[in-house]
């Protein structure tokens, strides 16, 4: 299966783990690469410009590595299958870049109403001046973790497949991903907006998601973007629209089909055709439940010359 995974998302695992390991090594000869690459307050001393891309590969512990590893490679595969490895690596990053952004912005806001309540009337440039001040008490306020960038794939997944209905523990039913997305932002928002000290950035979700959501609005109004043209994205679109068919008939073609100069008469063309639509449905059937890797590589090929005749 993880041969079968595509470049970037096998990289992007491999790189988490690699670091989390790294960690967790550094850590017993007393070297924290948490707060060395996590992302630090930009008021703080320890703050560096780079560190809203390295805190992206950082974890706190197991538990926290596996469940946003396993929403990567779950959702992930998919994504990137559907868009190709150059554009989902810049929504990657663009997006976990965009959470970090928002997480210094809410950190500032807090930072402020900390500062407003001993001093009501106190400036930006008065802020900014105590914050420096304050500035190596606040490296206190590092995040790390690749939570936005994965939120943000979760919403892709969202908006790309929103019918698509898929298993979450502990419902007991399948809900739709749109459903899904939607109910993952109202409990974000809502635990951002408690302040319950979970130490869980809660905010840097909901920006991964905002940045996401912008960046696909963005992309579906410029249609002539280098990233729309890749054979992944149009073999999964062409997948995605016979799986929308799958609940209603397919939509008959004309009477009669040229063929080496010969033409099907309406019987045997529609036999035909629902022939080879039980076929893809079948293999439809398969990647739900158990993925596109456990295709057959004749099933692959099947699949791929059935998107091109959508």
């Amino acid at each position: 299966m993880f041969q079968n995974m595509p470049a970037v998302t096998k990289n992007l695992l491999t790189i988490n783990v690699l670091a989390f390991i790294a960690t967790w090594v550094l850590e017993t000869r007393g070297i924290d690469l948490a707060d060395t690459g996590g992302l630090h307050f930009f008021l703080a001393s320890d703050f560096r410009l780079w560190q809203l891309v390295t805190y992206l590969f950082l974890h706190a512990n197991l538990t926290h590595i596996f469940f946003n590893m396993f929403a990567l490679w779950m959702f992930g595969v998919v994504i990137e299958n559907v868009w190709g490895g150059k554009k989902f690596l810049f929504y990657y990053i663009f997006c976990g870049i965009g959470a970090g952004l928002t997480q210094e912005l809410a950190q500032l806001g807090s930072f402020y109403v900390t500062i407003a309540s001993q001093t009501p009337d106190v400036s930006f440039g008065e802020l900014m001046m105590i914050g420096h001040q304050y500035a190596g008490q606040l490296n206190g306020w590092t995040t790390i973790g690749a939570s936005g960038a994965v939120y943000a794939i979760l919403l892709a997944f969202g908006m790309t497949f929103p019918n698509e209905r898929i298993f979450i523990f502990p419902l007991p039913v399948p809900i739709k991903a749109k459903w899904f997305v939607l109910g993952y932002v109202a409990i974000e928002l809502f635990m951002a907006m408690q302040s319950s000290g979970d130490n869980v950035a809660h905010t840097a979700h909901l920006g991964g998601m905002l940045f996401g959501f912008l960046l696909i609005r963005y992309w579906n109004k410029h249609p002539d973007s280098r990233y729309n043209r890749s054979s992944g994205q149009v073999f999964f679109d062409n997948l995605k629209r016979s799986f929308d068919r799958r609940k209603g008939n397919a939509p008959q073609g004309t009477a009669t089909e040229e063929r080496g100069g010969s033409r099907e008469d309406d019987w045997n063309y529609n036999a035909r055709k629902k022939a080879r639509q039980d076929e893809i449905d079948a293999i439809l059937d398969k990647i739900r439940k158990s993925g596109y890797d456990s295709l057959t590589k004749d099933e692959k090929k099947r699949l791929f010359e059935a998107s091109k005749e959508v």
